[in-house]
């Protein structure tokens, strides 16, 4: 009786320490929206997915907030063919939970935000991984949502104007999509670079542009931009449509057209004196540190049309989808402490 006893002791007290041995080496979980097959905005599924570990050079980011771009919906429809299961998103604005060993630039409790690289995504998701080079600290002046929407577009918007086609003080920018998401960044930075700013949308957002501070807001339902706009320096064009085809004629011999959508016809460009580009943002930290400088300083804010809450990620790619989002919708991912 009493070596069964015994074993019996020995067997409940080797079953407990490979319980716990497991629970130690079991990875810790969060919630997250995830892509387990290529396809609709159905497909998104909100889950229990395993919680990433910062390597050296990253950061792990308690998210706080992620905004959604019409780039999402292209990796989740399988257009830049990644291996499911994956999370999508590249806009998060949230808190440094933990860092690598050689990342040096931020510690934990700071408060970010990050345009994370479209190939690794994960911000659709409680925490996410981000590098140093992806992630600036957050304006003091925007909460997590308004922070979020920022990243990508705001970053678009600076390399299209300011890299690509280097405005400059007294120039005249006709920016496509004015109040979209790259579009509504775009004008405030020509604005705060002294440009004149011309923008189109449609009727329910002519408002929203001169709200932004447009010279000059054209409706493209009523108004024909080709017939009102010439001998502009430089065209922005963030709308799909044909709109690019329309606008070699309105800009000056020597201007410049940079496009974020279809690509440019090089022909036509050529014959008519203009640069011409199609262009891909890329994550620059020094990029979202400009930014910061614009927002702190009052000269530009996001406009976050809507905000849902994480496990709805599917409700907010059917109105992305829809092409006409006045500014961006963002997930709510977790409550601000008050």
């Amino acid at each position: 009786m009493k070596n069964k006893l015994f074993l019996g002791f020995v067997f409940l007290a080797t079953h407990a320490a490979l319980n716990f041995a497991s629970a130690q080496t079991s990875p810790a979980m969060m919630k997250a929206v995830v892509v387990n097959q290529y396809g609709g905005p159905e497909v998104l599924k909100y889950q229990e997915a395993p919680r990433p570990e910062p390597k050296a050079d990253e950061i792990l980011v308690r998210v706080m907030a992620a905004a959604i771009n019409p780039v999402d919906s292209y990796v989740r429809q399988g257009r830049f063919k990644m291996n499911p299961p994956i999370i999508i998103g590249s806009d998060i604005a949230g808190v440094v939970e933990k860092t690598g060993t050689s990342a040096k630039k931020f510690k934990p409790g700071d408060a970010v935000y990050c345009y994370l690289s479209v190939a690794r995504g994960g911000g659709y998701a409680e925490y996410a991984i981000a590098t140093e080079s992806e992630t600036a600290l957050k304006p003091k002046n925007m909460n997590f949502e308004e922070a979020s929407a920022v990243p990508l577009a705001g970053t678009t918007a600076w390399q299209a104007l300011i890299d690509d086609a280097k405005i400059q003080q007294g120039q005249t920018v006709l920016i496509h999509g004015g109040s979209g998401g790259v579009g509504s960044f775009a004008i405030q930075i020509a604005k705060a670079r002294g440009a004149k700013v011309i923008a189109t949308a449609s009727t329910a957002h002519q408002a929203t542009l001169k709200q932004l501070g447009v010279d000059q807001a054209i409706d493209y339902t009523t108004t024909k931009f080709e017939d009102v706009v010439k001998d502009v320096d430089l065209v922005l064009n963030c709308a799909r449509a044909d709109a690019l085809g329309r606008s070699y004629g309105v800009v000056k011999r020597g201007g410049a057209i940079v496009s974020i959508t279809d690509e440019p016809d090089q022909a036509e460009c050529a014959k008519r004196g203009l640069t011409c580009s199609r262009m891909g943002a890329h994550p620059e930290a020094k990029v979202l540190e400009e930014l910061t400088k614009l927002i702190e300083a009052g000269k530009m804010k996001s406009i976050v049309s809507q905000t849902f809450p994480l496990a709805d990620a599917s409700k907010a790619h059917q109105q992305i989808e829809t092409r006409h989002t006045l500014g961006k919708i963002v997930l709510k991912v977790a409550e601000e402490k008050k």
